[in-house]
């Protein structure tokens, strides 16, 4: 590739092309939502700076190959170890800031999110690869004008893109469940939900009164008996739970959940009181790769993102 005259303008189109355009679908994929991570805007700038590395990582893959640096492709082993490091620090931050949440995101919930952070970083790679090879094959078997050339491979890059987010999109609790709102009810110090029993509130006259008063409850019904299993996973239930108190906030009270006869029950005395935002936060939240274990799981219709 390199010469006495620097990047030939073929060359440079191509890696300027996938490049750019790896930038991007890195950004797309950025997706700050009510969960708010990565947190903006700090979070935004390392994640594109990590993916632009690796966009520029596989634009010079191609023009690497084609002028025999074949020791230049080296530095792809030593990229894939570095987006192994950015899992491992993701891990590791989120870890540390797990005593700062009001309930905590569990090791299950942050495995799963540190995988997505890592799992970016090679979309972005081969989307940028797919531009770059795009190019070079119209650059050499097709006598276009460049913008043509950078048309198609943008087109190329989008389109992996596209599959790879299908692929790896992240199925909700919406996918396998539906939820409803619970009617709370004290019987001496018992915490009832719809007549199921949750809690002993230990004869605390104050907790008695938050949840009469302030307390809401919701019912998670499975779709099908055997998606039980997965809502029933420890793991799992800490993320429902993370995502309701860090999206309603809570009180000086624990929350509570319980199985019930075919149902998960949820009891919180939130910061915010809204139902419907306790329903949406429940569904919204997505299925942890660790609950994929049970077979059955994948009848489950994909949809949604992270």
């Amino acid at each position: 590739m390199p010469n006495n005259d620097g990047i030939s303008p073929e060359y440079l189109v191509l890696i300027i092309t996938a490049t750019l355009i790896g930038t991007l679908v890195r950004f797309l994929s950025i997706k700050l939502d009510y969960r708010q991570y990565p947190n903006y805007p700090n979070g935004y700038l390392i994640h594109l700076v990590t993916g632009a590395l690796a966009a520029a990582i596989g634009a010079f893959i191609i023009p690497t190959l084609m002028e025999k640096e074949f020791t230049a492709v080296t530095f792809l082993a030593l990229a894939i170890q570095h987006f192994r490091d950015v899992r491992k620090i993701e891990r590791e931050s989120l870890l540390d800031l797990e005593g700062e949440e009001f309930s905590k995101r569990g090791d299950a919930y942050i495995d799963g999110i540190s995988k997505i952070f890592e799992a970016r970083n090679y979309i972005v790679l081969l989307v940028s690869f797919s531009t770059a090879l795009t190019i070079l094959l119209f650059q050499r078997l097709l006598e276009v004008d460049a913008w043509v050339e950078i048309v198609c491979g943008s087109i190329v890059g989008f389109s992996i893109f596209y599959l790879l987010k299908r692929f790896t999109a992240r199925q909700k609790i919406k996918d396998i469940a539906t939820v409803t709102e619970g009617k709370i009810e004290i019987r001496d110090s018992d915490l009832y939900v719809n007549d199921i029993f949750v809690s002993h509130l230990m004869g605390r006259e104050e907790a008695k009164e938050w949840f009469l008063q302030d307390g809401l409850a919701a019912v998670i019904h499975p779709n099908e008996n055997h998606f039980l299993i997965p809502l029933s996973n420890s793991g799992q239930r800490q993320a429902i739970l993370f995502e309701v108190a860090r999206r309603l906030g809570q009180k000086k009270l624990y929350s509570i959940q319980n199985p019930g006869p075919g149902t998960i029950v949820i009891a919180i005395v939130p910061i915010i009181k809204n139902i419907d935002l306790l329903k949406e936060t429940i569904l919204l939240t997505p299925l942890l790769e660790t609950v994929k274990k049970n077979p059955e799981l994948l009848k489950a219709k994909v949809g949604g993102e992270e």
